[in-house]
Parts: C-alpha cells; sequence; structure tokens
C-alpha cells in the first residue's frame, strides 16, 4: 500500500545493490509461489478485492497527497492550456485530487477507479463537485474508458501507485490507451513502488506470482518497478522519457517508532507534439 511519506534524500537511475541476507529472502520467496490457479482467481476478482478494501478501510487508509504538488509542477499548470484537463487513473477516494482542489488551480479532473466503493466515498467528500469533477469507475485493462473521455484531450495523466496493483501483462495495453487519451504534448506523472523496496523484501514464500509481482493478504497486489523496464514500457507505446529514476527516501513516524528506508520510482513520460511525430515518421 502507498505510505510516501518523511523526507526525500536522493533520485538515482542504479538499482539498489542487495546484501547476502537480502539476496536469501528473495530466493526463499521462490520456494513457493502462488499457484497458477490462485493467481487467476485473483486477477479475475480484482475489483471484489478493491471493493472490500474501501469497505473496511472506508477514506481513513490513504493519506492526502499534498507532496504532489512539490514533486510536480505541472499541476501548478497553465503553461499547458488555459484549462489543466487532468485524468487521474486510480483514484480512489480523492487523496490526489482533492488536495489539488484546495489549491483552487484552474484545472478539470477526470478520476477513475476499478473499484465502485471508492467512486462512492469520492463522491461524498464536501469539495466534489461536477463543475470540475467527474468520477466514473472503469477498468483500465480495457478500453471502456474511450468511451469516457474523448482520446487526444487530456492534458496531464497520473498513475500515482495505480500500475503496481494491475497485472503485468496489461501495463503494455494500458500504456496505449492513455496515448490515445493524451493530447500532442501531454504527459504522463508517475510514481509507484521502486524494484527491491523494503516492502518486497519482506514478502515471506507463497505471496510471489511472478519476478517483482506480488500478492497481499488481503488478495491486493504488488508490482516493484525497475526503471528499465518502466521506460522502455512507455517508450513502445510512443513515448518521450523526460524524467525516470529510483527515489530513495526514509518513512518516519516518530510516534510509532518507524524509519525505513523506502525506494519509489518517479518518472515523467510526454507523447511527442505533432511537429515531433512528423519528424520521428
Amino acid at each position: 500500500m502507498d505510505m510516501d511519506s518523511g523526507s526525500q534524500s536522493d533520485s538515482t537511475i542504479e538499482t539498489k545493490p542487495l546484501s547476502n541476507e537480502e539476496k536469501a529472502k528473495l530466493n526463499q520467496q521462490d520456494s513457493r509461489l502462488v499457484t497458477e490457479y490462485l493467481a487467476n482467481k485473483i486477477n479475475t476478482e480484482s475489483k471484489k478485492h478493491w471493493d472490500l478494501f474501501y469497505k473496511r478501510n472506508d477514506t481513513r487508509f490513504f493519506k492526502d497527497r499534498h507532496w504532489t504538488i512539490r514533486e510536480f509542477k505541472e499541476l501548478l499548470g497553465s503553461e499547458i492550456s488555459e484549462k489543466t484537463i487532468l485524468l487521474e487513473v486510480g483514484c480512489g477516494v480523492g487523496n490526489f485530487i482533492y488536495p489539488l482542489i484546495s489549491e483552487h488551480l484552474n484545472m478539470f479532473i477526470y478520476a477513475c477507479d476499478l473499484s465502485s466503493r471508492a467512486i462512492e466515498l469520492l463522491k461524498l467528500n464536501s469539495l466534489y463537485s461536477d463543475n470540475f469533477v467527474k468520477a466514473f469507475q472503469t477498468d483500465i485493462t480495457t478500453e471502456h474508458i474511450l468511451e469516457e473521455i474523448q482520446k487526444e484531450s487530456i492534458d496531464i495523466i497520473t498513475l500515482i501507485f495505480v500500475l503496481s496493483a494491475i497485472e503485468p501483462s496489461n501495463y503494455a495495453k494500458i500504456a496505449r490507451t492513455l496515448y490515445l487519451l493524451l493530447r500532442p504534448g501531454g504527459f504522463i506523472l508517475f510514481r509507484d513502488y521502486g524494484l527491491y523496496d523494503m516492502t518486497q523484501l519482506r514478502f515471506k514464500p507463497g505471496h510471489k506470482i511472478s519476478d517483482n509481482f506480488y500478492m497481499r493478504q488481503d488478495g491486493t497486489r504488488s508490482y516493484f518497478f525497475a526503471v528499465d523496464f518502466l521506460g522502455k514500457l512507455f517508450q513502445n507505446a510512443g513515448f518521450v522519457i523526460i524524467t525516470n529514476s529510483y527515489i530513495n527516501r526514509r518513512t518516519v513516524n516518530v510516534k510509532e517508532g518507524i524509519d525505513v528506508p523506502r525506494i519509489f520510482v518517479q518518472a515523467k513520460f510526454q507523447k511527442p507534439t505533432v511537429i515531433d511525430q512528423n519528424i520521428m515518421k
């Protein structure tokens, strides 16, 4: 789950070197993998698991993401267009969009999530208004979103701790769909779990589905991204890499005595402008 808090330390393109103890933990995970039957079952029931997650946790689990404006200056917007049109994929209950709305930015936001329960909770927020938000349930691994949003109408798409929860075989299709939605020159802003983050190393045998992809106790899943893999994924869909690196930081909670190193991947990809597309042909 997303626990991105604390102070940022540094960014790098180098993969974290593993100690012998960490290598042993990863090898031990391979001793008992998730069965093919169970992997297929939780993939088919993904929506159910996320609906149950939000039924249990309501709006309490994730903290509001006030850090996004600091990390992604594009959200402050207006070099892109008079009114920025933003799509958040995997919006949950609004921990990303409501801090943005509180800034009174000149922005219209499309917010979508696999969980219909999450969308219901998002719409209960007092800040929700049809004047500047359209929230809807969709499965981003299908092309349903193309029925909700016009092609080449979006300035910015955010993927904040969402792609990791999806079966990796769907990533290429998702990247192509997002490419169709973005206007030429538009951006994807990405943040998610990085390869060898401490949460990956903590998984016990019986939780690994495939390389860098794991099942949690509640039936939700998590993938851990290498920057090379992520860069190639979006390049193959037609995007240009603007930034793409590991972010090393610490999760700190003095009250609970938590101080642990974390690894995330943060990236920005751009759909080429019409001129650039013509040059590339």
